[in-house]
């Protein structure tokens, strides 16, 4: 693990444990499969379920994002301090860059873990399959897309 790995775990972990005392002492959160309620969106695009926190204010969140298969992602950068993402189910197709390019592409099967640094250009593709990933990061969240020539 680089220093820059074990940076981003123990701010995770320093973060969840901020926002855990947030709760309140002894409170527990569980979300049993059915209780997750993936929201739509106002367009066709990825549905996404607010695990815990809020991800539009400061603070540590965790959402679950559904993308729907075939569903292209264009290239953004994120405006969170620090983000990871956990793909649960599908392979998600994923590439670094202010274009899109298929030949940067890269299979992140099930069990997949990833993060990448503040203001990253990327995309990604749910090519073969509806994808489901878990983010956590500290908010607000935010992206903001690039113009594509």
């Amino acid at each position: 693990m680089t220093m820059h790995e074990v940076g981003i775990a123990l701010a995770l972990v320093s973060s969840l444990a901020a926002g855990a005392s947030a709760q309140g002492q002894g409170e527990s959160i569980v979300k049993l499969p059915g209780d997750i309620v993936f929201k739509a969106p106002a367009r066709p695009g990825p549905e996404s379920a607010v695990l815990y926190g809020d991800p539009s204010k400061a603070g540590a969140y965790v959402t679950r994002v559904r993308l729907p298969a075939g569903l292209k992602l264009m290239p953004n950068w994120r405006a969170e301090p620090w983000r990871t993402a956990v793909v649960l189910s599908g392979t998600l197709y994923f590439g670094i860059g202010e274009q899109w390019e298929d030949s940067k592409l890269v299979a992140y099967p099930p069990g997949t873990f990833f993060s990448h640094p503040y203001k990253t250009p990327h995309f990604a593709w749910a090519k073969d399959g509806d994808v489901i990933l878990q983010f956590t990061g500290m908010g607000p969240a935010g992206a903001t897309q690039i113009p594509q020539k």
